[in-house]
């Protein structure tokens, strides 16, 4: 299997996709609600739809936010396949934020491999490859040559030579437990600072070397952070399970994930 050229597929994918939304963000788009409450636009339609036509032919299975009525008894026979949100931070999208993303990760039986991490908004993507690392870079055209890319990519982490230590967290999601987690860092640091955005822009932040962690400890979905994670692991840091040392994994029986750290 040629990682390389799957990674070029995924690139262009989002970068085609994330035009996709843009179209959308540009009109008066209406909000549905999905079964949790929880919005759904045109946009993420759309946009899984352009992402899904780029990766069928690699024939490697799909699992998606917008197609997540496959069995666990199928899903738990795969050795590789592509975990896709199309549209990471739909309420940033609706609030015209600016703050949401395109999400494609390849997963190799429980552990990602491979992320791409595209911010429509400000044309910038990241991007991670087992073996290669961490990579952020403005786009906002398709690609053939991932060599060329690479070459005109910043490498994660980014020293930015902070005295300051950031926590960075949801702007929808902070829980009691989340809190308690700031009160104990501001004991430890102080010039500690705390930032709030939406998406997966929080694990990409501190990849980036913007921020110094991130605790999550409220519920999310597979899909909304594998292709963070791969970042993020891939530029040195950690994705553990909230209260213990171990990597979050994937293609659970449940797609809810368990509390987790970046850090």
């Amino acid at each position: 299997m040629n990682l390389d050229v799957l990674l070029v597929k995924a690139i262009n994918a989002s970068v085609k996709g994330g035009i996709s939304v843009m179209d959308i963000y540009g009109s008066d788009f209406k909000v549905e609600s999905k079964k949790d409450d929880s919005p759904l636009t045109l946009a993420d339609k759309n946009c899984n739809d352009v992402i899904c036509s780029y990766l069928k032919n690699t024939g490697i299975p799909i699992l998606s936010e917008e197609g997540i009525d496959i069995a666990f008894k199928d899903r738990q026979k795969w050795e590789y396949y592509w975990l896709v949100d199309p549209l990471d931070g739909t309420k940033e999208f609706v609030s015209r934020n600016g703050e949401f993303t395109v999400n494609i990760a390849l997963i190799h039986f429980d552990k990602p491999v491979m992320g791409v991490v595209y911010v429509p908004v400000k044309e910038v993507m990241y991007f991670a490859l087992e073996g290669l690392g961490s990579y952020m870079v403005r786009i906002k055209s398709i690609i053939n040559d991932l060599e060329y890319l690479i070459l005109n990519s910043t490498k994660l982490p980014i020293n930015y030579n902070r005295k300051n230590y950031v926590v960075v967290g949801s702007r929808s999601h902070m829980s009691i437990e989340t809190n308690q987690f700031i009160d104990e860092k501001i004991i430890e640091n102080s010039n500690l600072e705390i930032i709030s955005v939406g998406s997966s822009l929080k694990i990409c932040m501190v990849a980036e070397g913007k921020a110094d962690c991130y605790p999550r400890y409220a519920p999310t979905m597979e899909w909304d952070i594998a292709a963070g994670h791969a970042i993020a692991k891939m530029a040195g840091f950690s994705v553990q399970k909230y209260g213990t040392k171990k990597e979050l994994v994937y293609n659970k029986k449940t797609l809810l994930n368990p509390w987790f750290l970046v850090h």
